[in-house]
């Protein structure tokens, strides 16, 4: 074999190793689209019935996303390591910090959002195809995922960018479909009420923009992969901006196309808001169609989740001796076991909590760890501004902007929804009991 036969080997064989930035997009994409969209304007509605109010939410929430997707952008090119929130507080501040964002990320923060997504997969399918056992479909696509996930990188990309695209298209199609046969559309009227500017100021205004800002969570999926995709430090602004943006104008068009053709009257207080939607637009024929389609759209969903969650307790194993079979990685270099114990967790979690005390919990415990991230900015700016890596854009205006927004929110939930605040500030104390003992113990590396 010629040097230059084995250099081409080489060069293949390190390429294999690593996402492509399509794949990274498709799994920001696939991360953000999911449970929250289809579910969220229903629980919307019984706080407001303005259609102005109810679109800022969704484009307020969307400017909170790129904001925060900027930030991550910086912090990624300063610490280019997988794990996410893990990584990025550990440097920031103390290893400590980092450590309670990766237990909380590790146990609450994906393997939540999976169950969340396995429950309206399963929804879906009951109001198309009728009853069958409960807990079991929501389950079973869990632990199928993270079987693929966990055999073989080729199979894990092409599932995942397969899926998101399939994803795109059966949006645009559905939104396309429904203004052209919905026979009684809805008036949906953007130009605000001199009440509504009042509305967006209020307490129930920033509950209701945790359910968005949980619809927006995953713009920042790719920090949790950041050391198995190509070029990351270059590279991870774009792929972070870009998801985020086609995820803020496809969500736009979603909620005007709900409004657009179903009563709100039908719409408020229901999980279902996809299959509600495609009844009025098409019938009960459509209903079951798209019932189906709709749970196909959650797949991807599961699927980005289960690519980028595990790599938190990957991480957290290559540092702390005594979680080190998290760490362990199989024939094709994947993190198998971390893969199958946030399976089992997000399991537990269909099994055993109800959907809305699931959404409250891991929406404030995302925003909570993105908030510190966030913030984490104005320390490093104010300790190496010199060194040589991207800069978000907007700075110090844009980050000061999402904690404000996403502090307000966090402050409202803590008043308003006290159950899952006080247990998100649980979790995050047994963190911290958690470093403690490790470290007691001479575990860290």
């Amino acid at each position: 074999m010629s040097k230059q036969t084995t250099k081409c080997a080489k060069k293949k064989l390190k390429v294999s190793d690593k996402f492509s930035q399509k794949t990274a997009i498709a799994i920001v994409v696939a991360n953000m689209i999911g449970t929250g969209v289809f579910t969220s304007l229903g629980f919307q509605l019984e706080s407001f019935d303005s259609t102005f109010v109810l679109m800022m939410l969704w484009l307020v929430g969307g400017f909170v996303a790129l904001f925060g997707a900027l930030g991550y952008a910086e912090l990624s090119s300063r610490f280019p390591r997988s794990g996410g929130e893990y990584n990025f507080l550990s440097e920031t501040y103390h290893p400590v910090c980092g450590f309670v964002s990766g237990w909380v990320s590790a146990t609450v923060g994906f393997a939540a959002p999976v169950a969340l997504a396995a429950i309206t997969f399963e929804s879906y399918l009951r109001v198309s195809l009728g009853n069958f056992p409960d807990k079991i479909l929501a389950s079973s696509l869990i632990f199928s995922l993270a079987y693929f996930h966990a055999t073989s990188r080729a199979a894990s990309e092409s599932i995942q960018l397969i899926f998101t695209l399939l994803k795109v298209f059966l949006i645009l199609g559905f939104s396309g479909f429904v203004f052209a046969f919905v026979s009684e559309p809805q008036s949906v009227s953007l130009i605000p009420d001199r009440e509504d500017f009042s509305l967006v100021l209020t307490g129930a205004f920033a509950i209701s923009l945790i359910y968005v800002n949980y619809a927006f969570t995953g713009w920042n999926a790719a920090t949790y992969i950041l050391g198995e995709i190509e070029e990351a430090r270059d590279k991870v602004s774009h792929v972070l901006f870009f998801g985020t943006l086609v995820v803020l104008v496809l969500y736009l068009l979603l909620n005007y196309v709900f409004l657009y053709a179903a009563p709100k009257s039908a719409l408020r207080g229901e999980l279902e808001i996809g299959v509600i939607v495609a009844e009025y637009a098409f019938g009960d024929t459509g209903r079951l169609v798209v019932g189906v389609v709709l749970a196909v759209l959650l797949i991807s969903t599961i699927s980005a989740m289960t690519i980028a969650g595990p790599r938190v307790f990957q991480v957290l194993g290559e540092d702390y001796s005594m979680l080190k079979w998290f760490a362990k990685k199989n024939q094709f270099g994947l993190p198998s076991r971390a893969i199958f114990f946030q399976a089992l967790v997000s399991i537990a979690f269909v099994l055993s909590s109800s959907f809305q005390t699931i959404l409250m919990l891991s929406g404030f415990i995302v925003g909570l760890n993105s908030f510190c991230a966030v913030a984490g900015i104005f320390v490093l700016r104010r300790r190496n501004a010199g060194h040589n890596f991207y800069k978000m854009w907007g700075y110090p205006l844009t980050p000061a902007i999402y904690l404000l927004l996403m502090g307000w929110s966090l402050f409202y939930v803590t008043i308003l929804r006290p159950e899952e605040a006080l247990f998100g500030f649980a979790l995050v104390l047994l963190g911290f009991l958690a470093y403690f003992l490790l470290n007691s113990k001479g575990s860290e590396n």
